[in-house]
Parts: structure tokens; C-alpha cells; sequence
């Protein structure tokens, strides 16, 4: 059998450009290594506890009127999430102050100017700047968009008055939110807190993050609701596995692509580990830059590619912790050392699900996860790996116990993830969760490649490392693979659904 397409891997980008090409009617098979899907989203359960292996922030899931492009996907799919909204949405543990973090744009700024007023004056202008990006870009539907030179008729023929409402912000849409950020806002604070915001977004500073991604981080989170999905992120990755299947596509686990097979230099399909050849008239790799280049195709084709930069890899604890008298807890913090953002150890993301799903935990437990930044190149599985394990985790116990002091004696439940268990079981080069690409709009490749007939999704190809990044770029590139007027038909089927 000769598939339409062949997806490799699960990820989010990859189940996203699968099931948008089976709800197009293509007859599409993903291929996915691991024995579960998901990807870097994947999620995994040790003795009752759920816990998700990445993302665990989300927006707007449970708004109908959210942008979040993983949402509009899943209604297209006939599938929709139950998710729990909660705010404030997270906690800042800096070294003197903890600063709860509102989606409400008032309310953001009120929790400011309680630290700097003056900081919040200017916090206010810097906002003032960026969110008529969101406004001008909400009115123009991510469904619609493509990733080639057609979306120039897209954008004359179905949205000429927003697209003529862009071109006055078009020197802030190719700008990073460091040199928005340098027009306006002085206080020390201020500019640290901005910089945590991308650094959380994209593992970047502000100088080193597009504009746009920040706008829409921040007109999302203030104009529909912050919401952790039921079920955690095993069940976002489920809906988009249900809307693949329900529309003719398949999913194979235990898959392992050895290469992309190529003909007169064009993708013809690709030679699974066991030797299966499975032909396909287009190829799709979410596999990352490196993997795609590195593994599954010839050496000739590597170029360039090779030296875009990496996000460093991560140390991750899961655990499993006791409840009683911890009624009052909150779900997402994010505990701040005195040194540099992305030095390792010193920022370190918090996210206690079970506070909004308490069937991710045994009864009477929570289920908690903590991660921060870790390089990858002095990681060796030799004889001293285990005690490096617990001296690299050391700053992530400590973190945790900004926020539960006594966390020692509640632990039934402890795992300790290092950037080689990264690489191992999510397939990432150097255990790496993206590229460090900096704010530069021309730098980004989109879904093409020099090779005829293969695409690429996931991250790199456009801004930002996340859910909606990553699935923001599979239908980018599913879009240029339809005609306009399929993509048209299904939007104006959202819509009469809506």
C-alpha cells in the first residue's frame, strides 16, 4: 500500500499533521518509535501516578473562542478537551518576593505596582505595544494560513482588512520583545520579570524571542481562561489520536524509521529498523532538525542545519508526595535563583497537577513534576552517573521545598529523569527540548526542505517550542499540501459547528 503521507513521529506536530491530512481525506500512517504516543508530551503512569512528561501549561482548551490552535484543531476533529480553569495561573518565587501571576491584564499589573509602581507604568506601555499584534492577528484564522507562497491569495482574497491592519505593526511583528521591551521599561524588576515570561515561552531572553509569540502569549492569557485538561496531557494526545482514527488515519507504535527513502532526489517513503519499506507519496518528519538530518537521511544533505543552536537539555524529578495539609496548595510555581535564567538549577518550573485532576494521584497523594535547564555534554552512563544524578537534582528538591517545606517525608514516589533519560525516551538530539534560534523572522525554514516531497513539523520551522508553536506548524504545512478551496470549506464547517 502507497500512503498519501507518512508522519514520523507522535509528537504534537506530527499527530496534528496526521489527523488534519485524514480529515482531509488523505490516507495518512504515523510512525512513532516509542510505545506510547505524545512525543516530548507524552504521558506515562508509575504505580497510580499520571504524570505528564512536558507540557503542562495550557490556555483556552475549554473556550470555544480561544486562538489556541491545538483547540480550534481538536473542533475540526469532532473531538473537544474538559479542562479545569484556575487563576491566578502560577506563582513567581523570586529571592525576596513571590508574585502571583494573573491572566487579567489589570490584575497582572495591580500584582506590579504592589512591588514597583513605577515598574508597573512601565510594564503598561510595553503592553500597550504588543497587544495590538494579538488583535491584529486574531482576525485572521491560523486555519486559514498556509506555509508557502499561496498565502498571498489567502490573505488578499479572504482578509484584506485585517492584513491592511497589519502592515502598520509590521516593524514590532519583525522585532523581539527585547527591543519592544528597551523602548519603554527601565525598572530592573520589571525587565527581569519580562525576561523570565520568554525565557518560560520560548527558553529564551526577550532580546532572543519574536515579538509576536509574546503578544500572543499575552493576549490569550487575557482574553480567554488558563485551564489544566482532565485527565493531564495524555488526554490532549488521545483526542488528536481519536480525530486521526476517526477519519481513515492510522497510528503504529514500536515503529523505529531507520530512513527516508529517496528516489532521483525525492522522499518515496521510509525503511522502518526490521527493513519494512512503506511508500508513501510524501514524508513528514517530526523528528527534530538534527534527528531529521542526522539519522534518516544521507550526509550530503545535513548543510547548514546542523549548526542552528540547542536549547540545553533538563533535569526532571517526578514525584509522588503525600496530600494531608496541603488543602491550600496552588498547581504552578517557578522558583528563581539569583543567577542567570537558563544557568543550570537556577530556574526551576513547578507544576502539581492533581490540584485540578485529583485522579492523576493515588487518594490522600499529589503527583508532582519539577524540571530546570541542564547541559548535556557532561552526562556519561559510567560508574559515578547515579551520584551526579542526585547532586544535579539537589536544586529541584530545594525548589520544591520554597513551596512545601516538609516535602522529605512525603515522598512514597521518586524519579529522577537526566538529559540522557531525555534523549533515550523522547528521541531528542542531546536530549535538547528546541532550538535557540534567535528573533529573527528569516530565520525560521518553515515545513520545506531541499528534498522533494519531504516536510517538516515541530519545532524550528517557525517561532517558539511549544504546544501551540509546534501545532501552529503542522497546519502551516498541511495547509500547503491541500487546495485553498479544501481549507476554506473546512473553516466554514467549523464555523456553522460554532
Amino acid at each position: 500500500m502507497t500512503y498519501d503521507a507518512v508522519v514520523i513521529g507522535s509528537g504534537f506536530g506530527g499527530l496534528t499533521a496526521g489527523a488534519l491530512l485524514a480529515r482531509y481525506g488523505r490516507k495518512v500512517l504515523i510512525l512513532e518509535s516509542h510505545s506510547i504516543p505524545g512525543g516530548a508530551g507524552h504521558s506515562f503512569v508509575r504505580e497510580g501516578f499520571h504524570f505528564d512528561s512536558g507540557p503542562s501549561f495550557h490556555c483556552g482548551l475549554s473556550d470555544p473562542k480561544s486562538l489556541n490552535p491545538l483547540r480550534q484543531v481538536l473542533a475540526l476533529l469532532g473531538e473537544s478537551i474538559k479542562a479545569v480553569p484556575y487563576d491566578p495561573f502560577a506563582h513567581y518565587h523570586f529571592e525576596r518576593v513571590t508574585f502571583p501571576v494573573h491572566g487579567n491584564s489589570q490584575r497582572y499589573q495591580e500584582a506590579i505596582a504592589e512591588i514597583t509602581p513605577q515598574g508597573a507604568k512601565e510594564y503598561r506601555r510595553f503592553e500597550e505595544r504588543m497587544l495590538p499584534m494579538y488583535e491584529a492577528l486574531r482576525s485572521i484564522p491560523l486555519l486559514a494560513l498556509r506555509g508557502d507562497l499561496g498565502l498571498i491569495g489567502t490573505l488578499l482574497s479572504g482578509y484584506l482588512g485585517p492584513t491592511l491592519k497589519l502592515l502598520p505593526l509590521v516593524g514590532n511583528l519583525q522585532s523581539s520583545a527585547g527591543q519592544i521591551l528597551e523602548r519603554d521599561v527601565r525598572d530592573p524588576w520589571v525587565r527581569r520579570l519580562i525576561n523570565l515570561e520568554c525565557f518560560l515561552l520560548s527558553g529564551l531572553t526577550a532580546h532572543q524571542t519574536v515579538a509576536p509569540e509574546v503578544a500572543f502569549m499575552l493576549g490569550e492569557r487575557a482574553n480567554s481562561v488558563v485551564d489544566y485538561p482532565l485527565g493531564g496531557g495524555g488526554a490532549l494526545v488521545d483526542a488528536l489520536v481519536r480525530g486521526l482514527e476517526r477519519f481513515g488515519g492510522r497510528l503504529r507504535l514500536s515503529s523505529h524509521v531507520a530512513e527516508i527513502c529517496l528516489s532521483s532526489g525525492r522522499a518515496t517513503g521510509v525503511r522502518l529498523k526490521d527493513g519494512e519499506v512503506i511508500p508513501a507519496k510524501i514524508v513528514i518528519s517530526n523528528a527534530s532538525l538534527w534527528n531529521t538530518y542526522t539519522d534518516l537521511l544521507p550526509p550530503q544533505f545535513q548543510g547548514r542545519n546542523l549548526s542552528t543552536p540547542a536549547v540545553d537539555s533538563f533535569m526532571h524529578l517526578h514525584l509522588g508526595i503525600q496530600s494531608q495539609g496541603l488543602e491550600g496548595l496552588s498547581g504552578h510555581h517557578v522558583v528563581i535563583g539569583s543567577g542567570e535564567l537558563s544557568q543550570p538549577g537556577n530556574t526551576c518550573m513547578i507544576s502539581i497537577p492533581s490540584v485540578w485532576d485529583s485522579s492523576l494521584a493515588p487518594p490522600g497523594h499529589h503527583v508532582v513534576h519539577v524540571y530546570s535547564l541542564e547541559p548535556f555534554a557532561p552526562w556519561r552512563r559510567d560508574g559515578d552517573y547515579e551520584n551526579r544524578k542526585l547532586e544535579r537534582s539537589a536544586p529541584l528538591y530545594c525548589a520544591l521545598e520554597r513551596i512545601i517545606p516538609d516535602l522529605r517525608s512525603r515522598i512514597v514516589l521518586d524519579l529522577i529523569g537526566t538529559p540522557l533519560t531525555h534523549a533515550r525516551y523522547l528521541r531528542r538530539y542531546r536530549g535538547t527540548y528546541g532550538p535557540a534560534r534567535m528573533a529573527e523572522i528569516g530565520k525560521f525554514p518553515g515545513s520545506g526542505t531541499p528534498i522533494q516531497g519531504l516536510y517538516r513539523v515541530g519545532d524550528s520551522t517557525i517561532p517558539g517550542i511549544g504546544v501551540p508553536a509546534v501545532v501552529a506548524s503542522a497546519i502551516l504545512c498541511v495547509n500547503s499540501l491541500v487546495r485553498p478551496e479544501e481549507t476554506t470549506k473546512l473553516i466554514d464547517l467549523l464555523r456553522d459547528k460554532e
